[in-house]
């Protein structure tokens, strides 16, 4: 028999409970008893719960068998009398104790990292460890198992973060007196089927809660007949004349009761949520607030986290960027909580069976094509009710889903007028791979600057002409001040090979941008692709994979993955105010690691991204007035980006194009006291160039992430507060 209790707290006197339970074979059966010090028998509440997980990760499938328990056992506080749990199964029995005081220390800090840790020394986590370095050896498994502890160690858990950021009562209770200029009806609309009661009564109390007042929830039920929850939508719709609702009396499949239950919404915005959820008591305030910053925005989306089944912890907090249209092809990233103005949900249409499954984002794309404005709310105001464990149930039981999102894509591109190959898995379901169609056959001049490092230039080229799948190519080589004669020698061979291959002399002192603005005056290209002489192809279809997003009107430039020698990640796109002025992201995580809501695999939109690997239109480079030569050195290829995006042109960051950079060999570093002062004075420029991104921080950012890390960690309370700029120090 293996258990483990995952949640434990208590709450309006009873002792709550959530864990799993299992034998030496599915068929094992669980069965409960609770006594009291005297080891009498005290009388209890159990809900057995599914747990796909539980059975993915001990049974390698899943079985349709509630593994899960939801345990409520009544108790005072401050009685501090012992309860026993008493579990048995497979012949065996365990007694689990259970006080005030042993509840409170399973609930603090130290406890959840020992039994983080813990967890990490079981035998099925050893067994994937093991599979993981087999796959991708040694050094990648201590790196991850490196980052797996930094994790535990990590400044806050969620809950207590959230504690010391979220909206103060005070604040709560001035919200109930603002009257804004415009104050819209918000129509909530609900689709239920077979709904426990008490989630149910949490969302609709967690709508009473609302500080802004102007609302009406809207709840169509397509439970099966008798299995309704008409009792408790009745008791609710007798105490608040806002609460409205219909019995279906049949399962009209999601989007069928969604469409339900906004044919009887009168607000002027929907609201869209689930029936087992909660909002914030501030979230339509916020909403709101929102929508009369402007009269053109039409859709308001927030952040989200997610809500343990028993509604006493949150965890997972889902922080988004600004919307991103291509982060939005490869997930469903905006879900919860999703405003949407009436009359442009009238001019869209509703919800459509066909994609049942992600009926919702086939929705958002509809609104967001046709939305005047867009504005994000960068704060969790959406509580998204599920397992903390349950991310890794069956992955078939989502196919459908997954396939039903695919279609949503392709119905995307079909009606954007983007021509889409396919719309493959990602790394896993519910992320998305597209594949563009190439239109034409068009020349791609690769600039690459080099001095010396012959080796180095000569695995670049060659890793594009052999192994690339893409071959209408022209390399402009920008000779840069070389004294070694092989280097010459070679430019003389390597011309005669392939003919397409052209050197030209810049003969000034050091200037990445006055170098690659020279390149471009030789290049023939539709498109460019400057690239630095320290990379080295790794995915064939990297070419077509750049210039399959290039080719897009609304884009303007597009960035690659990089790895490191030892397959991490040197850059997976940049985020203005990193460091003070602008960084790469997940820098030194593995290639095979998990990034924060997967979003290193995931083609996006960014700020910036490196021109170690950057490919733009050269009619656009030209516009936009190519690199600034005053940033010889420094955030030139930031600035290039932020002079494209000025232009109303998209930089996106496209993980399937694959290099290796192995990082500067080719310049030296800034180690002398005249580079430094060149550096500060290129930041200083840059910071005078862009003070806007700068002072109200990166768009495709969120300001509750940290400034100071590349891995999206929540921000450091006692260091940045949220929204702060990066306070640098030149």
């Amino acid at each position: 028999m293996k258990y483990k209790i995952d949640v434990a707290r208590i709450r309006e006197n009873s002792i709550v409970l959530n864990g799993w339970v299992i034998g030496s074979s599915p068929e094992a059966k669980a069965e409960f008893l609770v006594q009291d010090e005297n080891q009498k028998n005290v009388e209890f509440k159990y809900v057995p719960v599914r747990r796909d997980d539980v059975s993915q990760n001990y049974f390698k499938t899943v079985y349709e068998k509630d593994f899960g328990f939801d345990i409520r056992i009544p108790y005072v506080r401050d009685d501090n009398e012992d309860r026993f749990l008493v579990i048995r199964c497979d012949g065996k029995t365990s007694r689990v104790k259970l006080n005030t005081e042993i509840i409170e220390k399973h609930n603090s800090s130290a406890h959840k990292k020992h039994a983080k840790l813990k967890s990490m020394m079981n035998k099925e986590t050893l067994h994937s460890a093991i599979e993981f370095w087999k796959e991708n050896g040694l050094k990648a498994f201590l790196l991850k198992s490196s980052h797996k502890l930094q994790g535990i160690d990590s400044d806050y858990d969620y809950p207590e973060w959230y504690q010391l950021t979220k909206t103060t009562d005070e604040e709560l209770e001035a919200q109930k007196s603002v009257e804004f200029d415009y104050m819209p009806k918000l129509s909530v609309v609900i689709p239920a089927y077979k709904t426990p009661e008490r989630y149910l009564a949490a969302m609709l109390d967690s709508l009473r809660a609302q500080t802004y007042k102007h609302w009406e929830v809207c709840v169509a039920d397509g439970s099966p007949r008798g299995e309704s929850a008409e009792r408790v939508l009745k008791r609710y719709a007798m105490k608040d004349e806002r609460i409205r609702y219909v019995v279906l009396g049949e399962n009209k499949g999601i989007a069928g009761n969604t469409n339900a239950a906004i044919d009887m919404a009168k607000g002027d915005f929907i609201v869209l949520a689930d029936h087992d959820d909660t909002l914030a008591p501030d979230a339509l305030f916020e909403c709101v607030k929102a929508i009369n910053r402007d009269p053109e925005i039409d859709v308001v989306y927030t952040d989200e986290d997610k809500l343990d089944i028993d509604g006493g912890e949150l965890f997972e907090p889902h922080f988004k960027p600004d919307f991103n249209p291509d982060l939005l092809t490869s997930v469903n990233y905006i879900c919860h909580l999703f405003v949407v103005n009436r009359e442009l949900l009238d001019e869209v249409g509703g919800f459509l069976e066909e994609f049942d499954g992600a009926q919702d984002y086939d929705f958002i794309f509809r609104c967001t094509e046709k939305a005047r404005k867009i504005y994000h709310v960068p704060k969790a105001l959406y509580h998204w009710r599920c397992h903390q464990n349950s991310t890794s149930s069956n992955p078939e039981s989502k196919l459908y889903a997954f396939e039903a999102g695919a279609r949503a894509i392709q119905a995307h591109y079909e009606r954007m007028g983007i021509r889409a190959l396919s719309v493959e898995k990602g790394v896993d379901y519910g992320i998305y791979h597209t594949k563009f169609e190439i239109t034409g056959n068009p020349l791609v001049s690769v600039i690459i600057p080099n001095k010396d490092h012959t080796a180095d230039l000569d695995v670049c080229m060659r890793s594009l002409i052999e192994k690339g799948t893409y071959k209408n190519l022209e390399f402009i080589i920008v000779e840069n001040n070389s004294v070694e004669p092989e280097t010459f020698q070679y430019y003389e061979r390597i011309q005669k090979e392939f003919d397409f291959i052209h050197v030209v002399k810049w003969e000034r002192e050091f200037n990445y941008s006055a170098i690659n603005n020279f390149g471009v005056t030789a290049a023939s290209g539709e498109y460019l692709l400057f690239l630095n002489n320290d990379t080295e192809l790794i995915n064939p279809e990297s070419i077509e994979e750049l210039l399959g997003f290039c080719q897009r009107d609304d884009v303007g430039i597009v960035g690659a993955r990089l790895l490191y020698s030892d397959d991490t990640i040197q850059h997976a796109g940049v985020v203005v105010g990193f460091g003070g002025i602008a960084g790469h992201t997940f820098i030194g995580l593995h290639r095979a690691e998990s990034s924060y809501f997967n979003r290193a695999m995931c083609a996006q939109d960014y700020s910036a991204v490196t021109a170690a690997c950057m490919m733009s239109r050269k009619s656009l480079f030209e516009k936009a007035g190519g690199f600034t030569e005053e940033l010889a050195v420094a955030f030139n290829d930031i600035d290039y980006c932020m002079k494209i995006r000025s232009l109303g042109k998209l930089v996106v960051y496209a993980p399937y194009a694959l290099f290796y950079h192995y990082e500067s060999k080719s310049r030296g570093l800034e180690d002398t006291p005249e580079k430094v002062e060149r550096f500060n004075r290129e930041i200083k420029l840059f910071a005078d160039r862009w003070p806007d991104i700068l002072k109200d921080g990166d768009p495709y950012y969120n300001p509750n992430l940290t400034l100071r890390k590349s891995n999206f960690a929540l921000r450091d309370l006692r260091k940045e507060k949220i929204g702060e700029p990066y306070r640098l120090e030149v």
